[in-house]
């Protein structure tokens, strides 16, 4: 059996490396323990393999002078968009010779020096860069979706990226603009940001958004939108509902905005695929006549 050095049991590394030091013969590179990510760049069998991590091979290993950016920077900022097999993203500055290399998709664009950081040692766009290129590039409410979570997880500065969408140049700085100018910051999870969008399409009277019902000058909860005037709150109810322990600390506080006066109205995945019937739901429950 195959002892494992530590220092190859966690992290990706070059093959090449590790043969050129010892660490594994060529002969044992090949056995089923390792798992290729990229040509050269090998994992234990061990190590799950996300795109956060093929996102970090990419920018240690195989192209360190580059940027990871798109959704490949958003993995490395707590922001997953992206599933474990799709191509890495990252962006070469203009004048570099052009890299075809399997699994990554690999573009040539000029970037702001001061929205390129380092990061887990890679080399990546800030949190408002990558918030910018994502609104650029994604399908609009996919885009608001993804600026909200970058806000929310990585520490994006709303109107730091609402400056940068403002000076952009070139395909997709309109859209991105457009995008920026719908996220609001606050959604916490993409579904909220979809659920957001979908009641200012709709024409209802605009909920404010993360609103902490009072009762007595005490916060009694935070709802997702909440409509004071009508005491009407808005949830979307995710999967994170059905861990232990959630069931009874959400029924308590259903119980309190109960107590309180308010209505709650509850959303699922399955209500977005049904926008229409969402939207008179929350009419009827607002008492608007449509």
């Amino acid at each position: 059996m195959l002892a494992v050095p530590d220092d190859l049991r966690h992290t990706p590394f070059r093959g090449s490396d590790a043969v050129r030091d010892g660490a594994l013969t060529t002969a044992q590179l090949r056995r089923h323990c390792w798992r290729r990510l990229f040509p050269d760049v090998y994992v234990h069998r061990e190590v799950p393999v996300t795109h956060e991590l093929r996102a970090m091979a990419a920018g240690r290993l195989l192209l360190p002078d580059d940027v990871v950016t798109g959704v490949s920077a958003a993995a490395l900022w707590g922001v997953p968009l992206a599933s474990a097999d799709d191509d890495v993203e990252v962006t070469r500055w203009p004048g570099g010779h052009p890299v075809r290399v399997p699994g990554l998709r690999v573009r040539r664009a000029d970037m702001e020096a001061r929205t390129v950081v380092r990061h887990q040692g890679v080399q990546l766009t800030t949190p408002e860069a990558t918030a910018v290129r994502l609104a650029s590039a994604l399908p609009l409410v996919e885009a608001v979706a993804a600026v909200d979570q970058l806000v929310v997880l990585a520490g994006a500065d709303l109107e730091e990226v609402r400056w940068l969408a403002g000076t952009a140049l070139g395909p997709g700085s309109r859209r991105a603009r457009r995008a920026v100018a719908l996220a609001d910051g606050l959604a916490e999870s993409p579904q909220e940001s979809r659920l957001r969008l979908l009641v200012y399409d709709s024409g209802l009277p605009a909920p404010v958004a993360q609103f902490r019902v009072l009762d007595g000058g005490r916060v009694v909860a935070r709802v997702d939108f909440g409509w004071a005037e009508q005491q009407v709150a808005l949830e979307y109810d995710g999967l994170w509902h059905a861990e232990p322990g959630q069931f009874a600390r959400d029924r308590q506080r259903l119980n309190r905005l109960t107590a309180a006066g308010w209505r709650v109205l509850f959303v699922t995945a399955a209500d977005l695929r049904q926008p229409g019937r969402l939207v008179a739901r929350i009419a009827a429950a607002l008492g608007v006549v449509r």
